[in-house]
C-alpha cells in the first residue's frame, strides 16, 4: 500500500459474522469444568444443559411460560424443526429480504409444497409489515445477517393474531430487544452474538406454539430429530435439558461461560448497548464519505450486528472483484478476518458488530478500510 498505514490496529481482528468473536479475554482454561467423557444423560450433563436453558431465559428475558430447547444443527436445525412441525394448519406467509430468509421460502414452497404467500424485498430493505396478514402463519428473520437490515420492533405484529409468528433471530438474539409477546417461535444459534461454538441451535416456543404442536399433525413424515410430540403431547424433556440427540458438553460449557459473562456485564441491556456502540463506530466513520455507504437504506432498519457496507466510488470498474480485493488486503494486514460480504449478497464488506466485539477494535478497523480502499483504487489505475 502506497500511503502511510494507520497507526492503531484492532487488538482482535475477528469480524466474522459466524462463528463470531469469542468473549473478550477468552481462554480455553475457562472450559475446564466441562464434563468431558460423560453422558449428557448423566446427572452432571442434565444439570449443565438445564443451567444453560435457565441462564438463556434470564439473559434474554424469555417469559416463564415459554419453552426453551437446545436442538441439533445450529439455527438451521431449529428453524427447520419449527417449519416442518408447525406449518400446514393454516395459510403461511414467507417474508424474505436476504439469503437465509430465501432459504426458508424454498423449504416451505418447494419441499413442504405449501401454497404460501411470499413477500420479498431487495438487499438493504425489509418488506412492508403493514401488508402482512397475521391471521396466517408468518415466517421471517429478525435480522438479515447477509443484508444488514433488521425489523425495528414488533409494533406491526398484532397481539390478537390468529396465526403463529416464526422468527429466525440468530444474529439478533442477545444484541437486540426481542418482543417475545409478539413472537411464537424464536430460534438462534449461540455461535453468533455470544461467540459460541457451532452445531447447536436454540428453539423457543410460546404457549400458542405448543398448542399448535399438540393439536396439529403435519401431512408429511417427520424425521426423528424434528419430533417434539409423542401421543399428541409435547415431549417436555426436550425443554428441560434432555436433548433429542447428543450435544457437545464442551460447547455447552462454552455457552455457559458466555452467558455468565453476559450476566456480569448487566445482562441483555448491556449486550444490546455494546452492539449499538459498535455499529455506531462504523456508521460515524462512513458518514459523509462518498466512496462507501451502508447497504441498509433506512437507518430505522439498519442492523447493529451484521453491518453491511457497499463501495460507491464511480472509479470502481468491477464491484465484486474490487470488494474481494479490499477484503483480501484487510486480511493480509491482519486487521480484519472474514470481513467480505456474503457470497449471495451485493459486493462489499460485512463487519460483525455483535456484543463480543470491542468498540475500540471497530474504531481501529475503520481507517484501515479506507487505507485498503485507496490502495486498491491505485492498483486498479496501474492496471489500466
Amino acid at each position: 500500500m502506497g500511503k502511510t498505514a494507520p497507526a492503531a490496529r484492532p487488538a482482535n481482528p475477528r469480524f466474522s459474522s459466524g462463528p463470531c468473536a469469542k468473549i473478550p479475554n477468552f481462554s480455553l482454561d475457562m472450559l475446564a469444568d466441562a464434563p468431558l467423557g460423560r453422558s449428557h444423560r448423566a446427572a452432571v450433563g442434565k444439570a449443565k444443559l438445564a443451567e444453560a436453558i435457565d441462564l438463556t431465559r434470564d439473559v434474554l428475558g424469555v417469559p416463564a411460560d415459554y419453552r426453551i430447547g437446545i436442538v441439533p444443527a445450529s439455527d438451521t436445525g431449529a428453524v427447520e424443526m419449527a417449519l416442518w412441525s408447525l406449518l400446514g394448519a393454516r395459510k403461511a406467509e414467507m417474508l424474505a429480504w436476504e439469503s437465509f430468509g430465501e432459504g426458508w421460502v424454498t423449504d416451505v414452497v418447494k419441499q413442504l409444497k405449501l401454497d404460501a404467500v411470499v413477500r420479498k424485498a431487495d438487499y438493504g430493505k425489509i418488506v412492508d409489515f403493514a401488508q402482512v396478514d397475521f391471521d396466517n402463519d408468518v415466517v421471517f428473520t429478525w435480522n438479515g445477517t447477509t443484508s444488514g437490515v433488521r425489523v425495528p420492533n414488533g409494533d406491526a405484529i398484532p397481539a390478537d393474531r390468529a396465526g403463529l409468528t416464526i422468527c429466525d433471530a440468530t444474529s439478533a438474539a442477545f444484541a437486540m430487544e426481542l418482543p417475545f409477546d409478539k413472537l411464537d417461535v424464536v430460534t438462534f444459534s449461540w455461535q453468533k452474538v455470544l461467540g459460541g461454538e457451532g452445531a447447536h441451535g436454540v428453539l423457543i416456543l410460546s404457549p400458542r406454539a405448543v398448542e399448535r404442536l399438540e393439536s396439529h399433525t403435519p401431512a408429511w413424515p417427520l424425521p426423528k430429530i424434528f419430533r417434539m410430540t409423542k401421543g399428541g403431547k409435547l415431549i417436555e424433556g426436550i425443554f428441560k435439558g434432555e436433548t433429542i440427540n447428543t450435544p457437545s458438553m464442551l460447547c455447552v460449557e462454552d455457552y455457559l461461560v458466555a452467558l455468565k459473562w453476559a450476566q456480569s456485564l448487566g445482562g441483555r441491556k448491556a449486550l444490546v448497548a455494546r452492539a449499538e456502540a459498535n455499529a455506531k463506530a462504523v456508521r460515524d466513520f462512513i458518514a459523509g464519505k462518498d466512496w462507501i455507504a451502508d447497504l441498509a437504506e433506512d437507518p430505522a432498519t439498519a442492523s447493529t450486528t451484521s453491518v453491511c457496507l457497499k463501495f460507491t466510488d464511480p472509479r470502481i470498474r468491477d464491484g465484486a472483484a474490487f470488494a474481494k480485493a479490499v477484503a483480501k488486503r484487510l486480511e493480509k494486514e491482519g486487521v480484519a478476518l472474514d470481513a467480505g460480504a456474503y457470497r449471495d449478497a451485493p459486493p462489499g464488506l460485512r463487519i460483525w458488530c455483535g456484543s463480543t466485539v470491542e468498540t475500540a477494535d471497530v474504531a481501529a478497523l475503520m481507517p484501515w478500510i479506507e487505507h485498503a480502499f485507496e490502495a486498491e483504487i491505485e492498483a486498479q489505475a496501474e492496471v489500466a
